[in-house]
């Protein structure tokens, strides 16, 4: 009786299949079905146009799916009718249906789930890491100065890949420091730099012949996940790279959108000499030091790309951003300044869409105009057309320390810390910055990374000498980097102003006087974009030595050498200040203090927070120079406790704060902002 019971509470499947039609459920099924197909092939064009994350596709198609069995009991269980939406009136009959509906429904959204599980990423799923460095290539040419069309290769190969947002890219300067390097540990380079694949290579030109070996590598085990031979023809280079970046795109499973692979096939020119001097250009221009000379030689190359090639654009932008950084750091004269914008702007007109063209305007706008805002527009888009590229994330936290947004600031910094793990400049301006906010020591740790990655650089060492001294008072560190110094190694008077001003503040002064008499030029390239006359130097010396005479005489050159530093750049704040400490020094008091406030005004700390305090403290010492002692402790109260300001150990050792050393706010100041010990 039980089993019979049982039976007959199911219906003949026939009659089941008779109330789905009659309550519409096939019709709705149907409709389902063609509208869903028609979202999702729609989908499938449109996301990708608008590079939207494959995710999101994907919890659509889930979405989809799971309302597929909501629709039909819905469609079981309502029915339109001309007084809006009701309730299907059931049959006697439709009581034995619910349980076969229920059984259906539920199986249903069973399977809809279980394809939505399948079908969403999850965290427990094996995720490709889309992370790759590509290692300098080896050069296998007979002429070794073909060293540069290697480097010229891998460098673009890699450009390219940084235009694929759904890659990890290291940046160029990270990964120059493995050239030569032998025998290489994937698993050590892989870690070193963050990376789980490798790219490495060789390239052999004879005449217009290239042959290029590529093998990637997985950097966890070593293995070899592929290798290619090309041998072409020079004016196929562009060819191989596209052809390169699309296989790599392919094995690190990265999406490739369409814009993206539209910036891949675009070859930059058509002029295989052109492209030869850009190479080079790039490289001089590329160089981590980034000299006055290797700077400036970058110049001609990339004109002589333009003058074989018009329609360059790359290489329009390439010498936009020499000019823009030559003004930046040693030449601010105007005919530089607009020399970058025009440049900048022909990139553009030539290619709208060049992500290096906007990077190159926007320099032009910050370090030309110091219009932060037109600057990080500009920093934003290349940013976007170049997700892998430091430099962009450089650019907008130096801006934004400038603006005062310190914490931002750093979030961008360290942003480009992690795409160039080995780039000095990188890392020493976040080591600015940290010193900046008085976190020596994790600026100290930022600037012994740069020393692990450049063991030789010079640069790094004295700026670690530099972070002990405003830390710590502590000049041994300073000194210990001289010795290490390969004899004859001054680049444009760097090395003789750090010895002369170390000697200055151990007060060692016919030490540092002999130091700076030995230098052969007539100025020193300095921390600022105002060079330093020598004979402004030894004024100083003489002055702390109590010897006016040759004061006065020094003194005077170093005028007549400062004002034709003014004339050349008018409007650079440093080249004031300066003037006014050496009009201080010969006693001319209120045109020293004029020449002080100008620097300020050219440069105040609310346009600039980062380099604004360097003009105040070159008026408080003018003050302290000229005798307003008053204005001078005004100003080192401020910037004693201001970012980028004065510390204390450097106010109790720099005899530039002498004057003002016997007044009893001095040693109030000391007390007051000393550290709690």
């Amino acid at each position: 009786m039980i089993a019979m019971r049982d039976v007959s509470n199911f219906l003949p499947m026939s009659g089941f299949f008779e109330e789905l039609q009659r309550r519409k459920v096939y019709r709705v099924a149907a409709a389902y079905v063609i509208a869903a197909g028609f979202i999702i092939q729609i989908g499938s064009a449109v996301f990708p146009a608008w590079e939207l994350p494959n995710s999101i596709f994907r919890l659509v198609v889930v979405l989809l799916l799971i309302g597929f069995p909501i629709a039909l009991i819905l469609a079981w269980a309502y029915d339109v009718t001309p007084q809006g939406i009701q309730a299907t009136k059931s049959t006697a009959a439709e009581t034995h249906l619910r349980r076969n509906m229920i059984v259906l429904t539920a199986t249903g959204v069973i399977v809809s789930a279980a394809a939505g599980f399948f079908l969403l990423p999850r965290g427990s799923a094996r995720k490709i890491d889309k992370s790759i460095a590509v290692l300098p290539f080896e050069n296998l040419s007979d002429e070794k100065e073909n060293a540069y069309f290697a480097d010229g290769m891998q460098d673009d190969i890699l450009t390219n890949l940084s235009k694929i947002g759904d890659l990890k890219v290291i940046s160029r300067t990270s990964v120059m420091s493995y050239r030569g390097s032998g025998t290489r540990n994937a698993r050590g380079i892989g870690k070193a730099l963050g990376v789980a694949t490798l790219l490495e290579g060789s390239v052999r030109r004879i005449g217009n012949r290239v042959r290029v070996n590529v093998q990637l590598i997985n950097a966890n085990n070593d293995e070899h996940i592929w290798a290619e031979d090309y041998d072409r023809d020079l004016t196929d280079v562009f060819a191989i790279q596209t052809d390169l970046a699309q296989k790599i795109a392919s094995a690190l499973q990265a999406r490739l959108s369409p814009n993206e692979k539209a910036r891949l096939d675009r070859r930059p020119t058509q002029n295989p000499d052109a492209y030869l001097l850009f190479v080079q250009a790039h490289d001089y221009a590329s160089q981590k030091d980034m000299f006055r000379d290797t700077s400036l030689k970058a110049e001609p190359l990339f004109e002589q790309a333009i003058k074989l090639d018009p329609n360059f654009s790359l290489a329009f932008a390439g010498l936009s951003m020499v000019e823009s950084w030559v003004y930046h750091s040693f030449d601010p004269v105007p005919a530089r300044r607009e020399r970058a914008r025009l440049n900048a702007d022909e990139a553009l007109r030539l290619q709208p869409d060049l992500p290096e063209g906007h990077l190159a305007l926007g320099f032009s706008y910050y370090y030309g105009d110091r219009d932060y805002e037109r600057a990080l527009a500009e920093f934003d888009i290349a940013r976007r057309g170049l997700p892998n590229e430091s430099q962009a994330y450089l650019a907008i936290g130096s801006i934004q320390r400038r603006q005062g947004k310190w914490a931002e600031s750093t979030v961008n910094l360290e942003k480009a810390a992690t795409l160039d793990p080995k780039n000095q400049n990188v890392l020493l301006n976040l080591s600015f910055s940290y010193m900046a906010r008085r976190d020596f020591e994790a600026a100290d740790k930022i600037v012994d990374r740069v020393i692990a990655a450049s063991p030789q650089s010079f640069q790094a060492r004295a700026i670690k000498g530099f972070v002990a001294i405003q830390w710590k008072g502590d000049l041994s560190v300073a000194e210990k980097v001289f010795p290490a110094v390969p004899p004859g190694t001054d680049p444009d008077g760097l090395m003789t102003l750090a010895r002369f001003w170390v000697l200055r503040l151990k007060r060692e002064f016919p030490e540092a006087l002999q130091v700076v008499q030995q230098f052969r030029g007539e100025v020193l390239s300095n921390t600022t974009t105002a060079p330093c006359p020598k004979a402004f130097l030894e004024g100083q010396i003489y002055l702390l030595q109590g010897d006016e005479a040759k004061a006065r005489t020094a003194l005077e050159h170093a005028r007549v050498v400062s004002d034709q530093l003014l004339r050349a750049a008018p409007a650079d704040p440093a080249r004031h200040g300066q003037h006014g400490l050496i009009l201080a020094a010969l006693g001319q008091k209120q045109e020293a203090i004029a020449e002080g406030k100008r620097a300020v005004e050219l440069l105040p700390e609310s346009q600039d927070a980062f380099d604004g305090p360097q003009g105040t403290a070159a008026l408080a010492q003018i003050y302290a120079w000229t005798g307003e002692f008053d204005e001078a402790f005004r100003l080192l109260d401020h910037l004693l406790v201001v970012p980028n300001g004065l510390t204390v150990p450097m106010l109790k050792l720099d005899p530039s704060w002498d004057p003002l050393r016997k007044d009893p706010r001095f040693q109030a100041l000391i007390a007051k902002y000393s550290p709690a010990t």
